[in-house]
């Protein structure tokens, strides 16, 4: 069978945080109930479409996921299980911040099916934390961390978020430290973007400064050489894992493009999808997506095929994150056509460059490609 990934966006949050550009929102139950109904919904409607496909992968984002009612996660992830194939050994995934969770909850989860948590912790410090907004502490954190594993939690992502305002090199690093202690499977550690039109874009000045750009790559360094010396394996530019626990999930995105890769349907609102070469969105509309919930194909937005040049882009891009790079055989074999007779000039340009290099018929990005990675990957984009 054809292989799939299911993201399942849930909007809803107790706070938005300061940096935060996501489609998400508060509610209160009733409309958070209604949303999960209307979500079941839409599951049901798009599940035949899909019968030739396996599930691998199950991913609840936001949002605030865990911010939800026990039961109205049991019951989105039953009815998913019921209207799909879904793989024996599938990875389900829920992000959760420190403040919404209980052991009940932590228990009750694992028991529902949900065997991988991804929990937002950002910083270890908690002066840090008040300024991005975050509604919980270092210690709230360590309390959930603790019940995940009380629960059986075996594989667990810790985000983190460097290059924040007013954040020293020597308290990312006390960070780093404090969440290596706990060994998770999985860390994920991203540099702040401060968005347009998020409080933080529109109120600036009333932070403290971010770290300068020689500052933030000493960060971005660190966390790679700490991170190593503790047994964990960079695999894409921002994400670390013990070996056998990378996100599953998340490598069906950078793996888009290939022939033989799995495909993703994201159901909610907003969610996007990209199936073979058709992309699609829904609605961002809570009101619209109460309604379109039964028929969703009316109501898909920014619908689009993509060109062989488009796909092409999207397997470069995207493919390039990963350490492993992108196979030059297995472009030929995907496209009909060799990677040098469409990028030559740009590999040859960043080879140059001493950002990408190529070895047994792999192109990655360098140590120094990684710092310009942004640069390089647009330059794909110019053919």
């Amino acid at each position: 069978m054809k292989q799939l990934g299911i993201y399942i966006h849930i909007p809803f949050c107790i706070k938005k945080c300061v940096y935060c550009d996501f489609l998400s929102f508060p509610a209160d139950d009733a409309a958070k109930s209604a949303y999960m109904a209307a979500l079941n919904e839409e599951i049901k409607a798009m599940a035949e479409a899909y019968s030739a496909y396996e599930v691998q992968t199950v991913f609840f984002g936001g949002g605030t996921p865990s911010c939800m009612d026990k039961e109205l996660i049991k019951d989105c992830l039953l009815t998913i299980q019921m209207h799909f194939h879904v793989a024996d050994n599938a990875e389900i995934s829920l992000e959760l911040n420190p403040k919404t969770a209980t052991l009940e909850k932590m228990i009750f989860l694992k028991e529902a099916g949900i065997n991988r948590l991804s929990i937002g912790l950002q910083s270890a410090d908690d002066n840090e934390l008040k300024l991005l907004g975050r509604i919980h502490t270092y210690a709230d954190f360590l309390d959930v961390y603790a019940w995940a594993r009380h629960a059986g939690f075996e594989n667990i992502n810790i985000d983190l978020m460097s290059a924040l305002p007013g954040q020293s090199l020597e308290t990312w690093q006390k960070t780093l430290h404090s969440v290596l202690e706990l060994e998770p499977e999985h860390i994920s550690a991203y540099s702040l973007i401060v968005e347009e039109g998020t409080p933080l874009f529109d109120h600036f000045s009333q932070y403290p400064p971010l770290p300068d750009e020689e500052t933030d790559r000493l960060m971005y360094h660190e966390t790679k050489q700490l991170l190593a010396a503790h047994g964990y394996t960079r695999y894409e530019i921002s994400n670390y894992a013990k070996k056998g626990f990378e996100s599953h999930h998340n490598q069906i995105y950078w793996q888009r493009g290939c022939d033989h890769i799995s495909n993703y349907i994201g159901l909610g609102l907003g969610a996007s999808s990209t199936v073979q070469n058709y992309r699609y969105k829904n609605t961002d509309s809570l009101s619209e997506y109460m309604t379109f919930c039964k028929t969703p194909e009316a109501f898909r937005y920014e619908a689009q095929y993509l060109s062989a040049l488009e796909l092409m882009e999207e397997f470069m891009i995207l493919g390039l994150r990963r350490m492993e790079g992108i196979s030059s055989s297995e472009f030929e074999r995907t496209f009909g056509v060799s990677l040098c007779s469409v990028y030559k000039e740009t590999l040859i340009k960043w080879q140059m460059a001493g950002c990408l290099a190529e070895q047994d018929g792999f192109w990655f990005l360098t140590e120094q490609g990684i710092d310009v990675s942004n640069t390089v990957l647009a330059d794909f984009m110019k053919i």
